[in-house]
């Protein structure tokens, strides 16, 4: 399972089951899980840790040092979970001390070519990120987001679970969970209706969310004001107070 023209640093833990392809470099204090496929032509350094039943296509880099000046060699991580579908030509650098040590890409996830997670990122799961999309360091992006192509997300920014970025979307904000976002700069267009349906949210959890967006988005509102209408709307909501706490706790202000 792991072609002879493949350098396996001796330290590497591989399990059973690891397909490893042609001219693919496996550095030291690398874990990989059982049953992940790694392609031909891709260099994957450590400290990192891979799940198992991952796919991982040819020319990616997995595990670089941070592109950070503040980085000064300290050991960080970068660790990836299961069933994770990684596309060509992405890169997936480690933490630093400034931001907790470790970067984190979670499990399930539709990860498309030339996709850059940066240091520090928490990406969650069942996410899909298109072609080109680009995390600047300290990211977070929440489960079952969707991240159009070439959508660029700035440093320290989280991105709600359930948000849809369209095509070339610069973000430079929070985005709220559940909401659609487009543009440069990015602002709200609506819910992002098909995807909540899709992931079983409708009836009466999305008429709320649909008042939600109207008193956060459409009012005037400053944010604290619309988080005690949000609070008063759906105490019994998780989907509200779930874009309450996110509204609440956003260091960078939200999107509108």
């Amino acid at each position: 399972m792991i072609h002879p023209t493949a350098i396996i640093d001796p330290s590497a833990k591989i399990a059973d089951g690891v397909s490893i392809g042609p001219y693919s470099v496996i550095g030291g204090d690398v874990e990989i899980g059982e049953s992940t496929w790694i392609g031909p032509h891709v260099v994957v350094n450590g400290p990192t840790r891979i799940g198992r039943e991952n796919r991982i296509f040819q020319f990616n880099s997995i595990g670089e040092i941070p592109q950070d000046k503040k980085y000064e060699g300290e050991e960080s991580f970068l660790e990836i979970g299961d069933r994770n579908m990684i596309r060509e030509y992405c890169s997936f650098n480690r933490g630093t001390r400034h931001g907790g040590g470790v970067t984190r890409l979670g499990s399930d996830n539709w990860i498309m070519a030339y996709v850059h997670v940066a240091h520090d990122c928490q990406v969650g799961s069942d996410i899909i990120m298109a072609n080109n999309a680009t995390l600047a360091g300290h990211v977070t992006i929440g489960d079952h987001a969707i991240l159009g192509g070439f959508t660029l997300v700035h440093q320290f920014c989280s991105v709600g679970a359930y948000s849809f970025s369209a095509m070339g979307t610069a973000i430079g904000k929070d985005v709220a969970p559940y909401v659609l976002v487009a543009g440069q700069p990015a602002t709200t267009r609506g819910l992002n209706n098909e995807g909540l349906k899709r992931h079983g949210i409708d009836g009466d959890a999305l008429r709320l969310l649909r008042q939600a967006y109207k008193i956060v988005f459409r009012s005037g509102l400053k944010a604290e004001e619309s988080t005690e209408q949000l609070n008063s709307l759906g105490a019994a909501s998780p989907e509200i107070r779930a874009m309450a706490e996110f509204i609440r706790t956003s260091t960078r202000g939200i999107v509108r």
